[in-house]
């Protein structure tokens, strides 16, 4: 066709410049003007990269003035086109030059873009959907949110994390014992919650000294970014007018932050959809009188839908707190302690029925009377006979009572709101092994001590458990003791004692880690990594990677205090205390880096201490007396508090060996009695609720069958080869990628112009820190998929099909829908009607091949062709592809409609089901609250009436033209 004014064009590589007008040509170029966006483009006339824009007969143009017509007809006159059809309006015959077409139309319909001759290439085709096909999965998979997180597969978290994630507006306590992951089950609840935008706006309060942790974690394990405020951040934003509260959607912040009333004020104001609180314990109430912390909590979580408190600790410093933290949860629920201690006499009856239960013993006329009555909505009486026929079977016996122990679970007290784990009921714990090095202490440190002897109580106690300070204040040299404490000597071999086993040192002070890391090297020549609260994030990631890293590595890790937050070391088994501490949970929190679920070998504690010192009578108390380095001990801080005022008269040696052996045996008397207290107050039937036995191994089961699915890994591959993302294998499972310039869909995210390192293996990325874990809930794979089917890419496509069994030119259509119902995202319509693709392979004749003939099984027997090529096929077909498409159409609303009443019924089977659970439940446990049944109901509505205006959407076509040659 020859070139002439006022024709339409569009640029094949710009779509978003809309329609270009031609305002100039000559012999060699073409100059095309948009005046939607006011750009002009000057092309090479011979090999210009824009296709003429044509309308077929049937299609709907928009006019200047911004009135529609349907064309009937079409002429050319000198060159340009007239349409002739009629007014959408008026219904009266009209014509349109092309000159008059509207400039802001925007070609992205993939029939339009095919006909406009905006043809992509075949693997961009096939990249769509394959999206397409996992966004379905993605949306209707019941592990999102659990399987993408940098864990260990523990059972009883991922089980917490699934039962409570899944909940609307969750509000719980989550207490289990230190060391089983309070911190991960929240992150995972958290994760889920955002995901699925059941949460979209999170306020989370901790002490200050775990803000970094609570950063890290969340950042590391969950790909969560929280915005970090302090006092600086929030009053600068005041300044501005601002309220700093609504200015981000995660804000994670000091729970200390909120003691200015103005600042709470705005915390309260902004609006929250979840509040987590660490360390809740310290939400005091005594004597009927609610702390500061607690009535600032108290407020947020009035004006708070979900909620949920974390605390190791959670009866153990009063009973009216615990109450008075479970009325956070539910003031309506828990209004009177009295009430509250009445109801639970209450529970030992179940208690007592679940224990024998437990421990296969018969049970008693009140027993099963009790059993009959709490239950009373569900025909138990088969499973009551067959566990009291001693005649029986054992694994029938067994059998019936696990299906009682089950009944019981949601109907018992509180377990609906508390979740507690001990390491008592749970298993797969290494051991610790303690290997004490007592050391004789240098003549120097006797003098030292003698001649720089302190008045200051606090400072004498530091000059008795650290020596060298006093000698080096006196050299008037910060590291002059490395030159004669006998310390080092032992550090040397230690480390060649256990060697190449890795070696985590942690001791208080910054100073000491840099002095001691420098004199192994200096000594040794050895490799070593340190890590301290002066680094930062990005610098104790490649501290932590040199330690993990089996090969090049450092075999040990020198960290100040803050290695004994946040980070797992559990690769490593060998722990030296340089130093002690006297809070008794600190030093668990250091152990803690090693002895975590999942580690596989016994915990070696190394520790050197002078004899005859307050050294000595440290570790003999918290050892002897505690049994704190060998066994967990949550109640380490209580005991530390009622006997810290002789203990510290013991360690400034103020106390004769006489009365410090009274001491240590009066501390142990002590620890023994509220450990026996503890035990006798297990509740054995909430341990089983809270680790979810037999369904939390299923969970682990399919999240580790996902694991080991390549699927993803082959997806990524492909998309990343597409996309124009570089990569290369960097050994350990591991990938480096790089962006290259001018990827398919932009920036993808996590991958910075310096480029990511990810791993698909989940063990590869527990002792890697530095290295991304990719799974299905990654920012970077939901994103990439965003990005391809955000935008046209891979929409269209002309391919041809050389197979001799068919007629040469011979054609067929392949064409791609999904159903759609518009619905908010907290609703998760996608469990009932996940966007699956609707693929159609029409033949000519209009007839579907699509079950003869699958995506995988047609697409490697397409070949691509060039552009040019393309269009002329498709304006050859011009006017026989419409009816096809049309057909297309007719049969993909069909199978919607079939689609749309099973999605129906599984939502209406799903809510109701759900509806009568919780409303039976509510008639025995109370802890069942009205909203959560409200939410449900309107939930119920909510998704019948989105389904009723599910409606299909072309996402993709492809023209298959059959060529022998």
């Amino acid at each position: 066709m020859p070139h002439a004014i006022g024709q339409r064009w569009l640029s094949d590589n710009e779509s978003e410049l809309g329609i270009g007008l031609l305002s100039d040509f000559d012999a060699r170029t073409v100059t095309l003007s948009f005046p939607a966006t006011g750009d002009r483009r000057v092309y090479s006339k011979n090999d210009a990269p824009i296709t003429r824009l044509t309308f077929a007969e049937g299609e709907k143009i928009r006019h200047l003035d911004d009135w529609q017509m349907q064309v009937t007809s079409i002429e050319e006159k000198n060159g340009v086109l007239v349409y002739f059809g009629t007014h959408a309006e008026t219904g009266e015959e009209t014509g349109l030059l092309e000159t008059e077409i509207h400039p802001a139309i925007i070609v992205n319909k993939p029939q339009d873009r095919l006909f406009a001759g905006q043809v992509d290439r075949l693997e961009h085709f096939n990249l769509r959907y394959q999206c397409l096909q996992q966004r379905a999965r993605l949306q209707s998979s019941e592990l999102r949110g659990l399987n993408g997180a940098r864990i260990g597969l523990i059972p009883h978290q991922l089980h917490i994390a699934k039962e409570a994630g899944q909940r609307y507006a969750p509000r719980l306590l989550l207490a289990d014992e230190v060391g089983l992951g309070k911190t991960i089950e929240a992150g995972l609840i958290l994760h889920q919650q955002l995901l699925t935008e059941r949460a979209q706006r999170v306020l989370i309060l901790v002490p200050e000294p775990l803000l970094h942790q609570w950063l890290v974690e969340l950042l590391r394990r969950f790909n969560i970014t929280a915005a970090l405020f302090d006092k600086e951040r929030v009053a600068e934003a005041m300044l501005d007018g601002l309220n700093p509260f609504e200015t981000e959607q995660v804000v994670l912040c000091a729970q200390s932050l909120l003691n200015n009333k103005k600042y709470h004020e705005a915390a309260v104001e902004a609006g929250w959809d979840l509040l987590i609180v660490d360390e809740a314990h310290h939400l005091s109430w005594d004597n009927g009188k609610p702390s500061r912390s607690y009535q600032q909590v108290a407020e947020l979580a009035d004006e708070t839908p979900g909620l949920l408190l974390l605390t190791a600790t959670p009866d153990q410093l009063g009973h009216e707190g615990h109450f008075a933290r479970l009325r956070l949860l539910d003031p309506n629920r828990f209004h009177d302690y009295q009430s509250f201690v009445n109801e639970e006499q209450s529970y030992q009856q179940v208690a007592d029925a679940a224990n024998a239960l437990l421990d296969k013993e018969l049970l008693s006329d009140d027993q099963l009377r009790l059993l009959n009555e709490l239950i009373s909505e569900n025909d138990i009486e088969p499973q009551l006979k067959c566990v009291q026929d001693t005649s029986l079977a054992d694994d029938l016996r067994d059998q019936a009572r696990t299906e009682l122990l089950q009944q019981l679970l949601d109907r018992h007290g509180t377990s609906r709101v508390l979740f507690r784990n001990t390491r008592a009921a749970i298993q797969g714990f290494p051991k610790r092994c303690l290997n004490i090095s007592e050391l004789a202490l240098p003549s120097a440190y006797q003098t030292a001590l003698k001649l720089n002897r302190k008045s200051d109580p606090q400072e004498q106690l530091v000059q008795a458990l650290s020596p060298e300070q006093s000698y080096c204040e006196l050299e008037g040299d910060s590291d002059a003791w490395l030159n004669i404490d006998p310390r080092l000597d032992w550090l040397i071999d230690t480390l060649a004692e256990v060697k190449p086993a890795k070696v985590l040192l942690i001791c208080s002070l910054k100073r000491t880690v840099l002095q001691l890391a420098e004199a192994l090297r200096n000594k040794t020549g050895m490799q070593v990594a340190v890590f301290h609260e002066d680094m930062s994030i990005v610098e104790r990631d490649r501290a932590a990677a040199h330690f993990a890293d089996d090969e090049q590595g450092a075999q040990i890790l020198l960290c100040s205090e803050i290695g004994s937050e946040g980070r797992n070391f559990q690769f490593a088994h060998h722990l030296v205390l340089f130093d002690l501490p006297l809070n008794p949970d600190l030093l668990e929190q250091r152990i803690g880096r090693l002895d975590r679920i999942g580690q596989q070998h016994d915990i070696q504690i190394h520790l050197p201490v002078f004899a005859e010192t307050a050294q000595l009578r440290l570790l003999q108390w918290l050892h002897q007396g505690l049994n704190a380095i060998e066994s967990t001990l949550s109640i380490g801080k209580q005991l530390y508090d009622e006997f810290e005022q002789p203990l510290l008269d013991g360690l400034r040696l103020q106390t004769d060996a006489e009365h410090w052996q009274q001491l240590l045996n009066h501390t142990r008397q002590r620890r023994d009695e509220l450990i026996a207290m503890l035990e006798s107050g297990r509740d054995r039937l909430l341990e089983i609720s809270s680790r979810g036995q037999g369904s939390a191994e299923q969970l682990v089961n399919a999240i580790a069958e996902q694991d080991d699915d390549i699927a993803l890994t082959q997806f990524m591959l492909r998309l990343w080869d597409v996309y124009g993302v570089n990569q290369d294998e960097k050994g350990e499972q591991c990938i480096a990628l790089m962006p290259s310039e001018g990827m398919l869909g932009g920036d993808l995210p996590t991958l910075t112009e310096e480029g990511a390192t990810v791993t698909f293996d989940r063990s590869t990325a527990l002792s890697r820190e530095d290295v991304q874990f990719l799974s299905w809930d990654h920012p970077m794979v939901a994103g990439a998929v965003d990005a391809i089917l955000g935008t046209t890419t891979g929409s269209t496509n002309v391919a041809v099909l050389k197979n001799k069994a068919l007629p040469e030119g011979s054609y067929m259509l392949q064409v791609v829908f999904t159903l759609h119902a518009p619905a908010p995202g907290h609703l998760q319509l996608a469990r009932f009607l996940p966007a699956e693709p609707i693929r159609l392979l029409l033949d000519k004749r209009a007839n579907d091949l699509s079950d003869k003939v699958d995506f995988d099984q047609l697409s490697p027997q397409l070949s691509p062709i060039g552009k040019h090529t393309a269009t002329k096929l498709v304006a050859a077909l011009r006017q026989q592809l419409p009816p096809l498409l049309r057909t297309a159409e007719s049969l993909a609303q069909q199978r919607a409609e079939q689609a749309t009443a099973q999605a129906n019924q599984l939502a209406d089977d799903y809510f109701r089901a759900e509806l009568d659970r919780l409303s039976a439940l509510k008639a025995v446990n109370p802890n069942v609250r009205d909203d959560e049944i409200d939410h449900l109901q309107g939930q119920s509505i909510l998704a019948q009436q989105a389904l009723e205006q599910a409606q299909v959407r072309l996402e993709s076509v492809q023209l298959i033209v059959v060529h022998h040659a």
